[in-house]
């Protein structure tokens, strides 16, 4: 799959969501830091406004992840995963690099390595 094709049913799959995605940053001490934020679309990156912390920690540490809660139980979230740069205004744009939808498997088997949910990736654009 293409990383344009991808970006285009990443943007079609978060317009299926109710709920506002959470940022999640990384501190200097490891800790993580997850807000509730709304996110636009800035041509091929999603962009938010963010306090102080989330903007520390993403300057640091630009690796962050969004993550939209399911809509019902039982249904899918979406990850995505991707790297933040600061912009004006207190805010950030995060250009994906991956993107998954996932939901908990209905009986994991913990011995089977790997994700034991029920997951669709729609976006990897890791070198």
């Amino acid at each position: 799959m293409s990383v344009a094709i991808a970006v285009d049913r990443l943007r079609n799959e978060i317009q299926r969501f109710t709920f506002p995605p959470y940022l999640i940053t990384v501190s200097d001490d490891a800790h993580p830091h997850a807000v509730a934020v709304d996110v636009t679309w800035e041509r091929d990156t999603l962009a938010t406004k963010v306090g102080k912390r989330s903007a520390r920690n993403a300057s640091a540490h630009p690796d962050v992840s969004l993550l939209w809660p399911p809509n019902e139980p039982g249904g899918y979230s979406l990850i995505v995963d991707g790297t933040a740069a600061l912009t004006t205004d207190d805010r950030i744009a995060v250009t994906p690099i991956r993107a998954v939808l996932h939901r908990p498997a209905a009986s994991p088997d913990l011995a089977k390595p790997g994700c034991t949910g029920d997951c669709e990736p729609i976006l990897d654009a890791r070198p």
